[in-house]
């Protein structure tokens, strides 16, 4: 299971970006946070373009579906939403992670029994 942003773990931070100037800005080789993918779409074609790693926030199957075929890392969505899109993930062989956003590493368990990819803690996103 994937844990990014726990305190006890190493990790890589994502940075978040609004912009192209703000991806060209950051640090080379990190991985970005770009948000929603539905409000995100020209960042996430430049990031793909670009071979840059990101991830985004999945709204839909389609948003999921949509931002692995562009090569996004992680796919975040909430439990409910995640738990489908780790079945349609492991059907279709996806690459990109499906994590759940938490606050509490309580809630670790509760996502580890549903079988998603990880989590992510707000700390692991540096704006």
């Amino acid at each position: 299971m994937i844990l990014i942003g726990h305190p006890d773990i190493p990790y890589n931070p994502l940075y978040y970006v609004e912009s192209v100037d703000e991806i060209k800005k950051s640090p080379s080789g990190s991985a970005l946070w770009l948000g929603s993918f539905k409000e995100s779409r020209d960042l996430v074609k430049h990031c793909f373009e670009n071979g840059i790693e990101y991830a985004v926030t999945a709204e839909s199957i389609k948003d999921a579906v949509i931002a692995n075929s562009l090569h996004a890392r992680y796919i975040v969505a909430p439990l409910e939403l995640a738990i489908e899109l780790q079945k349609i993930a492991e059907t279709y062989l996806f690459d990109a992670k499906i994590l759940v956003p938490i606050n509490d590493e309580n809630e670790i368990e509760r996502v580890a029994k549903e079988g998603v990819d990880g989590v992510i803690f707000s700390a692991a996103i540096i704006a």
